[in-house]
């Protein structure tokens, strides 16, 4: 799990005994319980990738509680929704495909991390249960592991983003979509381009 940069911050400050057993005791390669029902019931987490050549992307993923979903004890899937259209961590995956997601509670004050081996196929059959969602992407998991929580600020959850998809409603359009400098560059089946353009 740890290479020689971390061996050697390990050594400094004199944690590898303390790192060796976190590594023996608390990290696994699959899913337990506890985490299904933690990251089933949070509304966002965080994905980073890199390309081949190590360029990393970090970025937040945020659904209706629930969109993260435990397929068995070493898979989760989530979808991919209408986003800028730059596609920069899905597009790392298709070069580099191990990602790491970090879960928080920030509520509960807890968090979980997951590394593994991402896929994106086409016609994943998950695609039709995610409303407005263009593509799934399936993890499988290498690394799950607690993370300490002392410094995670507790913050409380007010209201879920009017933009998350669901079924049988309509997803408003964001005003970025009819600005002058993007409108005219939208795909052509954008819902925003049935919208008049603002300045």
């Amino acid at each position: 799990m740890y290479h020689s940069g971390s061996r050697s911050l390990q050594d400094r400050f004199d944690t590898r005994r303390l790192a060796d057993r976190i590594e023996e005791r608390l990290v696994r390669d699959h899913i337990t319980d506890d985490d299904r029902q933690f990251i089933e019931r949070l509304a966002l987490f965080f994905l980073a990738t890199s390309d081949e050549n190590g360029q990393p992307q970090c970025s937040y993923k945020g659904g209706a509680p629930g969109f993260v979903r435990i397929l068995d004890e070493h898979t989760l899937a989530f979808p991919s929704y209408d986003g800028n259209g730059m596609y920069l961590s899905l597009g790392n995956l298709l070069q580099n495909s191990k990602v790491g997601l970090l879960f928080i509670d920030f509520e509960r004050q807890h968090r979980l991390r997951l590394n593994g081996i991402a896929e994106i196929q086409d016609d994943d059959p998950l695609l039709a249960a995610y409303p407005e969602a263009q593509l799934v992407v399936r993890v499988r998991a290498t690394e799950v592991f607690p993370n300490c929580p002392r410094y995670i600020h507790k913050m409380q959850f007010v209201e879920q983003s009017k933009f998350v998809p669901h079924a049988g409603s309509e997803t408003p359009v964001p005003d970025w979509k009819r600005r002058s400098w993007s409108h005219d560059v939208l795909p052509k089946d954008d819902p925003a381009k049935k919208c008049d353009p603002i300045e």
